[in-house]
């Protein structure tokens, strides 16, 4: 760079006193003028972003540490232009639902510097738009968190044109040097005509669900300050308890989504909540289905609030058409009438009718054109309407219908296609699908199952007159979609490519993995493990095979998307090992072989590998410690006994992390089932054999009902209690949560539910019921509250439930194994250490060690009664060592047996 980086730190609410919560937060009538009273003479400037002190007292910003006033917000966006200085620079910003992002960027405006906004949790999109743009200002958080403003230049290296105001590109965040040249009045403009339409007061206040970098998210910011509204920033997902706990000490009154925010909000129960001060629900960001949008139009009708679905492109600054909320019920697939000041026209298209034509959208919000290269910024306007590229029609009641996508048509074996049209063809049968033209095919990614695949590519190939090998179809789980929530077409075409013909891309070894090791074919960078199906059954090999992989994990790796794993890892790759996804010009890393016995060796006669430093989650370590000992105690090697209760409490931990996930109900449930069927068949398949070839068992083990209908021989009455008793909690637990009302209570309340439950559970640990039999500490009416605390255990989030739960077994475990102190102690330091040391240090052979051992626990368990009793006697050692053996063998023999298996 032509000058030194120069550093000033931005003024932020972080390092100020922030002030106490507003006393007048009740709503009152608005009294104030629609926008700030501030001239339009200079034209460089948005007058809005000028005006904030007009609005004095009133709640500007509320935060997750407090609350702005707009007199306050206006002094530290004054403080911050003044840094900016007063020769025209172009401003980079890293956007973010934070004050510091927001200030810098109002600074911006209010002074006339040109600002670009980038995602700010994109680093290699921040990296090629700065390199692409020399921007003469970067404002972003340094590595501490504090914002600051990193000056490149001390004046501009650009000519920049006099109406530049914003720079916002339309590829969502890939980092395309392509953008949107916005100019003052677009931003004034726009946001006038938003805070008309929807009646925006100063009583409102707004929640940032949506990114600030997205032209949606910014209109929601832009409006509501115009109008002295408050905004309550958030970086949170609606799908988190706690954005909704915001939301409600905020007293929020508008909500804004895509499509795929709406998907979300019918996950966590959005229409049951108690939401009393909401106004609007707002939708853009691509069309959402029009019996869904007639749905929440009703929903807001009987719940006090207005559905208002809006239509737009970043190159309108936001917003061109809008559907009165009092039509949305009846006329739910228009996207309605122009925003005040706009307006449409039809220009005519080949091959339709007269009512029908690419819509031309007019009006002061129109970009001033594209930017491709800095030479660019210099250019006024170069566009004067706004060709949509939108197939459209006038209905007869005035309100225009969106029927098709222009640039998205496809001429396929010399057929002219419409992908939307498809899309909305599927969707009349009942399949939700992506479509997208590729080459001489069109692809299709749709929501479904396996079997679906072919009944959808006929349907698809008979309705377009296309052979069956020009469509080609792929069944998700999830449908691939940017950052926005828009749809991803880049990502359909390749999904639905023969694996010979898909060009290599970031983190394809890493699907691989996770296609591998959870038997999916639908395997996309924003899957997650849980979101896969993935169970405590493969989670330790997936775990420490990505740890190999990206050299180190976040404790919630398994909710984690590919994605953004990768970019949580690349730090502490990079210049290292090598990106695992083969980024910087390396060669991919090959994934690590599964943790089987020749690379357990392998690394055990390794000297590099006691070099090399890593953790092991604590719970993996308990079940490979837990499951040695178990079998070593009833071969009588020694005597340290309770883990089984301790893996007892982690079964409960897993249940929490694996089968209590944000899907929807119906799915949630066959997950559950699907889980209890992968525990429950291996087992009574192996138990029969057992019963068939012994006489040891009674026919009551081999159905894991042995505890309700037999009390069995004297030797190994309850020698599948454990399985038995898992077994039992699961199928209770997918019953209850089957009930629409429990499914609520429990993602309203993760920790208090299973909080509950354990207080319940101690009812059975004290038998006050006298339902157990003459051995208690093996009864599952006795340990079904160490399940639960488990369950509790994964939900603990501060440091007071954590130290309420470590109460409960100080208190309760004593007694439970009557005069057997070491058996207590260790039962209470396992749970304790479950609660309070999510990892413990490690090296890589202890790990792989581990990983066999914790993930052929259960298997080990079922089949060491065969093994051990005919080497006890004179061979202990070996007993020990055959009985871990055979229970590999037989963990690897149901691994393979299962991924053949779909519905296991």
């Amino acid at each position: 760079m032509p000058y030194p980086s120069k550093f000033l730190s931005i003024p932020s609410p972080g390092r100020a006193p922030v002030p106490a919560p507003h006393p007048t937060a009740t709503p009152r009538p608005s009294t104030v003028p629609s926008a700030p009273p501030v001239p339009h003479e200079d034209p460089n400037r948005v007058p809005f972003a000028r005006g904030l002190a007009a609005y004095g007292d009133r709640v500007a910003l509320i935060t997750p540490t407090g609350q702005l006033s707009y007199r306050e917000l206006a002094e530290r966006v004054a403080a911050t232009a003044e840094r900016l200085g007063p020769v025209r620079r172009l401003v980079l910003l890293a956007g973010a639902n934070q004050a510091d992002a927001l200030i810098t960027y109002l600074a911006a405006l209010s002074a006339g510097h040109p600002a670009l906004l980038v995602p700010g949790d994109n680093e290699s999109t921040l990296r090629s738009l700065t390199e692409a743009y020399s921007p003469d200002v970067v404002a972003r958080p340094d590595a501490r968190g504090t914002w600051t403003l990193d000056e490149r230049h001390p004046e501009s290296a650009h000519v920049l044109h006099p109406d530049l105001a914003l720079l916002l590109s339309t590829s969502g965040s890939t980092g395309s040097p392509k953008l949107v040249r916005l100019s003052h009045e677009n931003v004034q403009a726009n946001a006038e005509s938003i805070a008309a339409y929807l009646d925006i007061t100063d009583t409102d206040r707004a929640a940032t669900t949506l990114p600030m970098h997205y032209c949606y998210g910014l209109s929601v910011l832009h409006s509501h300050l115009l109008r002295g509204a408050g905004l309550i920033l958030t970086e949170r997902s609606v799908s988190e308890a706690a954005f909704w706990e915001e939301f409600r000490a905020g007293r929020g009154t508008s909500l804004a989504g895509v499509p795929y925010t709406f998907d979300l909000l019918d996950r966590v129960g959005f229409e049951r909540m108690e939401l009393p001060h909401l106004r609007r629900v707002t939708q853009a960001g691509g069309r959402l289905a029009p019996q869904r949008v007639a749905r929440y139009a009703e929903l807001g009708r009987s719940s006090g609030w207005q559905l208002f679905v809006m239509y737009g492109q970043t190159e309108a600054t936001a917003r061109m058409a809008y559907l009165p909320p009092h039509l949305a019920a009846e006329r739910p697939e228009a996207v309605g009438v122009p925003i005040p000041g706009g307006s449409f026209r039809l220009r005519p298209v080949d091959g339709h009718g007269p009512d029908t034509g690419e819509l031309v959208y007019s009006g002061p919000n129109v970009m001033l054109g594209y930017a491709e290269s800095p030479a660019d910024l210099a250019l006024g306007r170069t566009v004067e309407e706004l060709r949509t590229g939108d197939i459209a029609r006038r209905a007869p009641d005035g309100l225009y219908e969106i029927v098709g996508r222009r640039s998205r048509f496809a001429k396929i074996l010399g057929l002219r296609i419409d992908p939307q049209r498809v899309e909305s063809l599927l969707e009349q049968r009942g399949v939700t699908a992506y479509c997208a033209g590729d080459g001489e095919a069109l692809a299709v990614a749709a929501l479904g199952e396996t079997g679906d695949q072919a009944r959808i590519r006929r349907l698809v190939a008979q309705e377009c007159g296309l052979p069956p090998r020009a469509v080609r179809v792929r069944v998700l789980a999830r449908l691939p979609r940017l950052a926005t929530g828009k749809p991803d077409y880049e990502a359909v075409r390749r999904l639905t490519r023969p694996a010979d013909e898909e060009a290599p891309c970031p983190g394809q070894d890493l699907r691989r993995l996770y296609a591998e090791i959870l038997d999916h074919a639908d395997v996309t960078e924003d899957s997650s493990f849980v979101g896969l199906g993935g169970d405590s059954l493969c989670y330790v090999e997936m775990s420490l095979r990505l740890e190999e992989a990206l050299g180190h994990l976040p404790a919630d790796w398994h909710r984690r998307t590919i994605r953004e794993l990768r970019a949580v890892a690349a730090p502490a790759t990079e210049g290292t090992q090598g990106a695992a996804d083969g980024e910087g010009g390396r060669e991919p890393r090959r994934a690590p072989p599964p943790p089987g016995l020749r690379r357990t060796l392998r690394a055990w006669t390794s000297p590099e590998s006691w070099r090399t430093r890593r953790t092991l989650e604590t719970g993996i370590a308990l079940r490979a410690i837990g499951i040695v000992l178990i079998v070593g105690s009833h071969i009588q090697l020694f005597e340290i006994k309770g883990f089984a209760h301790v893996l007892i409490c982690a079964a409960g931990y897993n249940f929490a992390r694996f089968q209590l996930t944000d899907a929807v109900r119906r799915e949630r449930v066959r997950h559950m089932w699907r889980g209890i069927a992968r525990i429950a068949v291996p087992s009574m398949a192996w138990i029969t054999g057992a019963v068939l070839l012994t006489d040891f068992y009674d026919p009551a083990n081999a159905v894991l009902l042995n505890s309700l209908l037999s009390p069995g021989n004297d030797r190994f009455d309850r020698a599948y209690w454990f399985v038995e008793a898992l077994v039992h909690f699961l199928v209770v637990l997918a019953a209850l949560m089957a009930v629409p009302l429990l499914d609520r209570l429990e993602r309203r309340y993760a920790f208090g539910v299973p909080l509950a439950l354990t207080a319940i559970g101690l009812v059975g640990r004290y038998d006050l019921l006298d339902l157990a039999p003459a051995r208690p500490h093996l009864s599952p009416t006795v340990v079904f509250w160490l399940f639960t605390l488990g369950w509790a255990a994964a939900r603990a989030g501060t440091v007071r439930q954590r130290a309420l739960l470590t109460a409960v077994p100080l208190l309760t475990v004593p007694g439970l194994f009557q005069d057997q102190p070491l058996r207590t102690g260790i039962v209470i330091v396992g749970l304790g250490l479950l609660i309070w040391v999510p990892v413990l240090p490690s090296l890589r052979p202890l790990n792989a060690l581990a990983g066999v051992l914790a993930s052929s626990s259960l298997y080990i368990y079922l089949t060491h009664y065969q093994v051990y009793p005919y080497l006890q006697e004179d061979f202990p050692l070996t007993a020990l060592f055959a009985s871990l053996l055979v229970g590999i063998g037989y963990s690897t023999v149901v691994t393979r047996v299962t991924r053949r298996v779909r519905w296991l």
